[in-house]
């Protein structure tokens, strides 16, 4: 998932829990048992509040624009909220990858595996593994690197890049493909001293 989309799913989730939150505590505020415990300055709901009485429904019922502009936003929300769900579930795990004559496909898998056992072949490398996400049109290769105590991450990342990440690009092109590395070192053992 991209940082772009990674943010805008976490600020609509945010914006979408402080709205909850302020109906939630305005509507708490109504009943007795959270009302007597507000401050008496604080603001909140009467609780012989009315929200719809017959006269307020009767002029509402008088404007014949209201329905269908209600029904028309609440079909708009959750017609944006199902595309939402359906464009996160696509940009998951990727399972073939078409290639450039019609029904033959490359198995996502099978490239996947094929970049973790290049990588493990690099010197200083103890364990790799390879994850394609993203669309057919657009990859992304999240690379999970562990090194050796002594290996150095830099020549390993050159090596990565130059052959790994490139023969990868080589045969998924004309596709873009994106990689993201991330390296962590296995720790030294400890001696023991008899």
């Amino acid at each position: 998932m991209s940082r772009l989309r990674g943010g805008t799913n976490r600020s609509t989730l945010l914006c979408a829990a402080v709205v909850l939150l302020a109906v939630g505590a305005a509507l708490a505020s109504a009943t007795a048992p959270v009302r007597d415990r507000l401050p008496s300055g604080r603001p909140h709901l009467g609780a012989e509040r009315v929200w719809l009485d017959q006269e307020a429904l009767g002029r509402w019922r008088d404007h014949g624009w209201w329905s269908p502009v209600v029904i028309a936003a609440l079909a708009f929300g959750a017609v944006l909220f199902l595309w939402w769900a359906y464009a996160q579930l696509r940009t998951g795990r990727l399972r073939e990858l078409p290639l450039g004559n019609p029904g033959v496909t490359l198995s996502a898998t099978a490239l996947s595996s094929a970049m973790a056992e290049r990588a493990r072949g690099i010197d200083g490398v103890a364990r790799a593994h390879v994850r394609l996400l993203g669309r057919p049109r657009r990859l992304r290769a999240r690379i999970t690197v562990v090194l050796d105590p002594d290996a150095s991450p830099e020549t390993v990342l050159r090596l990565l890049a130059r052959d790994v990440v490139a023969e990868a690009r080589a045969a998924t092109a004309p596709r873009v493909l994106e990689a993201d590395v991330r390296i962590t070192a296995r720790p030294h053992r400890a001696r023991r001293i008899h």
